[in-house]
């Protein structure tokens, strides 16, 4: 079992930055992909980032389109510890941000089925 905690979020203007973490308790936490996910309200939840770490992913990070060239994933395995970077932000990118984490065979997967463990969640606001 893996429990992931997201904190971070906020309230931010348009253009402004914000750094999320998601600290996960897991001894293993090298072995894990972790992604992040957003949901806005009445939408459906969709892929923002994610970072491989196993022998087979080779550290391999993906990225939404939609966020490519703002948003910087990154992992601490010392600290359990996944990081969402987001600079240059939009009233577009106001969601809930979702954590998630499974286990890393080599695909760092972009689709909400490919993690089995989840976070609570965190507020994201962007006012213009």
């Amino acid at each position: 079992q893996v429990q992931l905690v997201e904190s971070g979020g906020g309230l931010v203007q348009s253009g402004g930055s914000l750094r999320l973490s998601c600290a996960a308790s897991v001894r293993t936490f090298s072995s894990y992909a972790m992604g992040w996910f957003r949901q806005a309200p009445g939408k459906e939840r969709k892929f923002v980032a994610a970072i491989g770490w196993s022998s087979w992913s080779g550290g391999r990070t993906n990225y939404a389109d939609s966020v490519k060239g703002r948003f910087t994933i990154s992992r601490d395995n010392a600290k359990n510890t996944v990081y969402l970077q987001m600079n240059s932000l939009k009233p577009e990118d106001t969601a809930v941000y979702y954590c998630a984490s499974n286990w890393d065979n080599g695909r760092v997967g972009v689709n909400a089925p490919d993690y089995q463990y989840w976070g609570q969640g965190t507020q994201v606001t962007v006012f213009s």
